[in-house]
């Protein structure tokens, strides 16, 4: 049989993917939230993962996960509209609640769910949404999804936002939303800036936190550390990254949140997320609630490193954060330093465009809370042999 044109089409594609070092696979990636990888049948420093905190692996997470298996069963069968709600989500969204000093929160089935949720309930046409230029792609499915105008604002450019703010001030619906640690870069949004101007112009403002819950602010994140909190509208979260586990949630006032629960289509027509999955959240959720010393260790730890590998020259951005981006700008070079760091047990990212500009590809290092004192050495020694081999 002929094929169809589309496939031609589609194979062309795929080659200009890889002829510009662009085209992605699936890695070979064994135990991938492990501070310590399989890849390649090779034992591997994880510098990829997103589990701040080491906690994916923690015994306590485990046991509380196995636990609600036994009492509640492997799944939870339908919508929590539904039959798909148990007593044990409505512990976690109280507890979590109180945590994030808000008066209720809402678990989503992921961190994007949760923006796609809050866009398609509280944008529309007649909506202007405030976007920062590098939020995450789940921020911008979302605001696309709801017919709203977008405009978008250079990263952390204030003077820039608030001339789009004041070109748009006769609009009756207005939106603001932007991540507070931005997940390619590792720096951090000038909230303070933006609640005000959100204040000036009567805008709502919703801040995604997915990479810096469980890190800063005593776990809460950024708005917290911040003392804006209060000043937010909604704050998303995410329990995949610093919490270990999975799942979205959205934090703010009640009958915001109940708004959410109402239109928010995402969470509507979804199943909702495993017992399983709800028992270790709820553990984490505790762990960090009790002991912040993870997250306050990690940012001393990123503090450290970024500041060695500056001085042997790489180019790290304004990262804050434990996210350090060491931008190469081209992707095959990348693609290599990639595997020189390989070569030294180290695994890290090798992030290309469209997840971040042209000509800024770079290896992402996610750093963990469990790395010991020989790991941040054998990191040093290996991008110091790295800078070597590229100059």
């Amino acid at each position: 049989m002929t094929p169809k044109s589309f496939y031609r089409r589609i194979e062309g594609e795929l080659a200009d993917l890889e002829k510009a070092s662009l085209f992605r696979d699936i890695p070979d990636v064994d135990y991938g939230s492990a501070r310590e990888l399989v890849f390649r049948g090779r034992n591997l420093l994880n510098l990829a993962s997103n589990d701040y905190l080491g906690l994916a692996n923690d015994e306590r997470l485990k046991i509380a996960a196995v636990g609600a298996v036994e009492q509640y069963g492997c799944g939870s069968a339908a919508s929590r509209l539904v039959t798909g709600n148990f007593r044990l989500y409505d512990e976690l969204e109280c507890e979590l609640a109180e945590f994030k000093e808000q008066e209720a929160s809402m678990l989503f089935t992921s961190g994007y769910a949760a923006n796609l949720a809050i866009m398609d309930s509280f944008a529309g046409r007649r909506t202007i949404v405030f976007s920062d230029k590098l939020n995450h792609a789940s921020i911008l499915d979302g605001i696309r999804l709801s017919g709203a105008r977008h405009v978008r604002y250079r990263h952390n450019d204030i003077a820039h936002l608030k001339k789009r703010m004041e070109s748009s001030k006769d609009v009756d619906s207005r939106i603001l939303v932007t991540d507070t640690i931005f997940s390619m870069d590792g720096d951090l949004a000038r909230l303070e800036e933006i609640a005000d101007l959100c204040d000036f112009y009567d805008t709502m403002l919703v801040v995604d936190e997915a990479h810096a819950e469980g890190v800063f602010g005593s776990g809460r994140g950024i708005s917290h550390e911040r003392n804006i909190a209060d000043r937010v509208d909604l704050h998303m979260g995410a329990f995949s990254k610093g919490f270990g586990s999975l799942g979205g949630a959205v934090s703010g006032r009640k009958d915001l949140i109940s708004y959410l629960r109402n239109k928010g289509r995402s969470f509507v027509f979804s199943t909702a997320l495993s017992p399983a999955v709800i028992g270790a959240n709820l553990a984490a959720l505790r762990l960090i609630a009790s002991d912040s010393s993870r997250g306050e260790r990690l940012l001393l730890m990123s503090r450290e490193l970024k500041t060695y590998l500056e001085s042997l020259g790489f180019n790290c951005g304004d990262s804050e954060s434990q996210i350090i981006p060491v931008i190469l700008g081209d992707n095959e070079k990348v693609l290599a330093a990639r595997e020189k760091l390989i070569g030294e047990g180290v695994y890290t990212a090798a992030i290309r465009p469209p997840t971040v500009p042209d000509g800024t590809a770079r290896l992402r290092i996610s750093l963990r809370a469990d790395l010991t004192d020989d790991d941040l050495q054998k990191i040093k020694t290996a991008f110091a042999k790295l800078k070597t081999d590229l100059t």
